[in-house]
């Protein structure tokens, strides 16, 4: 019997820890793991508990409901891989890091598909033997070109989006359909380096480090809650060549982990923020 996750999300009160893991010993399974967090300013709860054995899955979680504050969040997950989808626009890098991992089992998902605005990736979707969907956004006004794109992906019954390096910005009622469920990422210098270049634009004003940031897309642009944030140093010897280079490699990695963290169940969100339990 694999692993199985139980999260917990409630008004923080006194024993919650005792009375949740005293429900999992009377359904007699091993409780291998156990990662709690009290957000004190708004006194919320939140726990991550993975254990062994069977359950019957409605009565264990209508059991912890019972011992929770009025009102409290409990799911049970069995782990299996996310049925995610990937937009992408032209550029390889977040996408190819993507398509290796989940060949070789290291992101707990299962890719549905590609979708992009350009023709440009066709090929490289098409090494891994998966689904392109090119979709062009020429001569269509953003919510038609949107209309296009979901009657498609909506089809797929995704678990989540993943913005791989996909360069257009989604429309209020686009994010809405999928709360919580698109992973965007982007570089770090937002809003400091705006628009084109941002990485000429980080060397001429001789940063000494660029980063990458992994985040819940809401319909306020970039200001989604962050899962990942990763910086790796630079100095005056770095072109902004070097620095496009690098940051590319810091923005794999961000978006990774984030990744990883997301499809195993370890983030809550906490208004604007993230509880994450690594």
């Amino acid at each position: 019997m694999s692993a199985q996750v139980l999260l917990v999300e409630c008004d923080d009160r006194r024993g919650l820890v005792h009375a949740i893991t005293g429900v999992l010993v009377r359904h007699n399974v091993n409780i291998v793991g156990n990662q709690e967090f009290v957000e004190r300013d708004g006194a919320r709860f939140f726990m991550r508990t993975e254990f062994d054995g069977a359950v019957d899955a409605g009565r264990l979680e209508a059991e912890v409901r019972q011992a929770l504050p009025a009102n409290g969040i409990v799911r049970l997950s069995d782990l299996k891989p996310k049925r995610v989808v990937v937009l992408v626009s032209k550029e390889h890098h977040c996408l190819g890091d993507i398509l290796i991992r989940q060949s070789f089992g290291e992101l707990n998902a299962e890719v549905l598909g590609v979708f992009s605005n350009h023709n440009v990736l066709k090929d490289l979707v098409g090494r891994f033997d998966l689904p392109f969907h090119f979709i062009s956004h020429e001569s269509l006004t953003r919510e038609a070109h949107e209309t296009k794109m979901l009657a498609a992906i909506e089809s797929l019954k995704p678990d989540y989006l993943v913005l791989a390096k996909y360069m257009r910005v989604l429309t209020p009622d686009f994010v809405r359909r999928f709360p919580a469920r698109i992973v965007n990422i982007h570089h770090s210098f937002l809003p400091a380096f705006v628009g084109a270049r941002p990485y000429q634009q980080a060397f001429d004003r001789g940063v000494k480090v660029i980063g990458a940031t992994a985040h819940f897309v809401t319909e306020e642009l970039d200001e989604g809650p962050i899962i990942v944030q990763r910086v790796i140093p630079v100095d005056h010897r770095h072109t902004a060549h070097d620095l496009s280079q690098a940051g590319r490699d810091v923005e794999q990695m961000a978006l990774a982990s984030a990744l990883r963290l997301v499809f195993e169940d370890r983030v809550f969100l906490c208004g604007k923020r993230t509880v994450i339990f690594d």
